[in-house]
């Protein structure tokens, strides 16, 4: 049987790096559209990308095959390229450890335990991209609710 053929589109921002940081994401299958964000007092503009990814993830309830569309190059680059690099050099790159290791192998066994295929492609952020631009305002969001004061 094939599988569902999901579309996300995911963003996260940061106020200050780290700072109060937020994610957002936009899934659509078929006809049907859902809205997530959420966001963290203390953290990084990466680590809000790859959690916006995640949660796009686990908020899918059967094996899908996602297209997802992200304006951060570390996310889709990492996931795209660099990973299978990173695991069999005990995530070490370099420079030393690898960034984020926990949200990298969090998004792995998500996709894993899921069943689905994912495709990570590279969208040009602030660009007019209407999806883009509305991951980019559920990301700001995120991050307005998780400014303390």
């Amino acid at each position: 049987m094939p599988l569902k053929h999901v579309i996300i589109y995911t963003d996260g921002a940061c106020s200050g790096n780290p700072g109060p940081g937020g994610w957002g994401c936009v899934l659509m299958y078929g006809e049907h559209t859902l809205e997530l964000h959420g966001g963290e007092e203390c953290t990084t503009n990466n680590r809000m990308e790859l959690t916006a990814v995640i949660r796009a993830v686990e908020a899918l309830k059967v094996p899908c095959d996602i297209e997802l569309h992200s304006d951060s190059s570390i996310t889709v680059n990492g996931w795209n390229k660099w990973l299978e690099g990173w695991k069999k050099k005990d995530w070490r790159t370099t420079t030393g450890p690898v960034a984020n290791r926990d949200l990298w192998e969090r998004l792995e066994e998500a996709v894993l335990a899921g069943g689905h295929r994912l495709r990570l492609y590279k969208a040009a952020g602030h660009s007019g991209d209407p999806l883009n631009d509305r991951c980019d305002a559920l990301a700001r969001l995120g991050t307005k609710e998780n400014t303390p004061g």
